[in-house]
């Protein structure tokens, strides 16, 4: 089993990439944005108390995120491995993400950074606001989240790179450029489906 983790910033493209990721080396995609969003949606519990953080531009809390991750896995026994997409976002988080995985038999194999300026992010999180009606469309909540990510995720590739799993890939290229920097990467250690 190959688990992957794609790393960045909101807006760096990790949603979109995954996607191709997916498409081509047939991994199950657990996206963490989209589990929740899932939940505000449906007016869970978990949705309604999630979307409190979520509208605020704050993460929401771990022990929540781990149980939807472990319930996925357990779902999708037979994958070829996962695409971890928004997750982990803390050192905290990639330490339990660790120990569930290991509990299952499994490890993250590699993890691709997607390094992207801040006023390319700022911009295309704005845009996609507008487009998608998600609840960071502010400049104002933009700005928090890219400082949240800075100040508590960012560090998650210092402990990535200390187990020698980590790989910077810059996403300021176009969506497929960018792709293609990211399969040869990934093509080092399985190859498309």
């Amino acid at each position: 089993m190959f688990n992957l983790v794609l790393f960045g910033p909101p807006g760096s493209g990790k949603g979109t990439q995954s996607e191709n990721i997916v498409s081509i080396y047939k991994l199950e995609h657990i996206s963490t944005g989209d589990l929740l969003r899932n939940e505000v949606k449906n007016q869970t519990p978990l949705g309604v108390e999630a979307k409190k953080y979520m509208d605020q531009g704050l993460l929401v809390p771990d022990e929540v995120v781990i149980g939807m991750i472990s319930s996925k896995i357990d779902e999708n026994a037979d994958a070829r491995g996962f695409i971890f997409d928004g997750f982990p976002r803390t050192e905290a988080q990639a330490e339990a993400l660790d120990k569930l995985l290991e509990f299952k038999n499994t490890k993250i194999n590699l993890v691709l950074s997607l390094i992207v300026s801040e006023p390319d992010l700022i911009n295309r999180l704005i845009s996609r606001g507008e487009t998608s009606g998600r609840s960071d469309d502010t400049e104002e909540v933009v700005i928090k989240r890219i400082k949240e990510y800075h100040s508590k995720t960012a560090p998650v590739a210092n402990y990535y790179k200390e187990h020698g799993k980590l790989e910077d890939v810059n996403g300021n290229h176009s969506i497929n450029e960018t792709f293609k920097l990211l399969s040869n990467q990934i093509n080092k250690y399985l190859l498309p489906a």
